[in-house]
């Protein structure tokens, strides 16, 4: 990227796009020019259509153009949020984005637009992020793409991060790989942002933070259920692998949960099944294996008991009953490696 020219920065913002993700894209190039007192960066917001796009919290935003009108931006980002999955795709942003690729231009997503990346095959080869909410559907989805739960990922010139305030640690880099460090040091505290984190930090909590537990024998058997939902252990395989008893384990787990382990597990193996029936359109008998079920009928009565319906009727009143379509996958040209300055 050449540093003396302005880097003009596109932004497609899809229906439900995340608000936050999208002004903590923006706000630190906006603070990066006001800083230095000179237009480092511009840009632009587009829509499918070119009308306004309704963020995910209700708010309207109104954009500069439609796909249509996007040119030869620096960097070119999709914005998108919730349900990106019933989103339609058309056919001309997978071309506009692939001829940005073959020009070497950077291209990248913020929040779940990975996902949209990874439909027109512009993630073959590369190392992206996705919000943590949709790791696990995207690896089912997309299983050859490399894909983290690291906050932010830079692949040559494929830019993605997790979304939120993941985007503003993303800009950041960016910042400091185009004009130095200090500028985007200096960036952060006019933003009042006390601790810039690498891509590689982690999304969520710790698990202790998260329950509010901090018993290690407990919080080692959730890790080690969360690694094996596809082939879940015996109540005594996750006693042994925590040097416990089966019957000090789950004296632990009624005390903390007021349930057994075998519970516990249970109910994250239906969450994530639920996870992959709303957002991915695998078979119901492909999810019921994914998530440790050797039968749809035992799967159909587990699920119905905890969701009070079947994983059938979950998905037909989800995107993939709708009549929803996924656009076939096309031939990416070269990318051109970008070097940082």
């Amino acid at each position: 990227m050449n540093n003396s020219e302005i880097q003009r920065v596109a932004l497609i913002l899809l229906d439900q796009f995340s608000l936050i993700a999208y002004t903590s894209t923006i706000e630190p190039i906006r603070l990066a020019n006001r800083v230095l007192g000179k237009d480092f960066y511009s840009w632009k917001t587009y829509s499918l259509d070119g009308a306004g796009v309704q963020a995910s919290n209700g708010c309207t935003v109104s954009v500069d153009g439609s796909i249509a009108d996007l040119d030869d931006a620096d960097i070119t980002l999709i914005c998108s949020g919730v349900d990106v999955e019933r989103t339609p795709l058309p056919r001309e942003l997978g071309t506009r984005l692939r001829k940005l690729n073959s020009r070497g231009r950077t291209y990248g997503a913020v929040c779940t637009g990975a996902y949209v990346l990874a439909r027109f095959n512009l993630l073959d080869g590369r190392r992206c992020t996705i919000h943590w909410e949709n790791l696990r559907s995207f690896r089912e989805e997309f299983p050859d793409i490399e894909v983290s739960g690291d906050l932010f990922a830079i692949d040559r010139n494929c830019i993605t991060c997790a979304g939120g305030m993941a985007a503003l640690d993303m800009m950041l880099r960016v910042i400091a790989i185009q004009h130095g460090a200090y500028l985007a040091h200096e960036v952060a505290e006019v933003a009042l942002y006390q601790n810039m984190r690498s891509g590689e930090s982690a999304q969520r909590h710790d698990l202790e933070s998260r329950t509010g537990i901090s018993n290690i024998k407990i919080l080692d058997a959730i890790r080690i259920m969360d690694l094996h939902i596809e082939d879940p252990l015996s109540c005594q395989q996750l006693a042994m692998t925590v040097s416990l008893s089966p019957r000090q384990l789950e004296r632990l787990f009624r005390r903390h949960f007021d349930c057994t382990p075998g519970q516990y597990y249970l109910k994250l193996r239906l969450e994530t099944a639920r996870d992959l029936l709303r957002r991915t359109n695998r078979a119901v008998l492909d999810v019921a294996i994914a998530c440790g079920f050797a039968s749809t009928s035992h799967f159909t009565k587990c699920y119905r008991e905890r969701y009070h319906c079947t994983p059938t009727e979950e998905r037909q009143s989800y995107f993939w009953a709708q009549g929803g379509r996924k656009p076939s996958r096309a031939a990416v040209a070269p990318a051109r490696i970008v070097t940082a300055p």
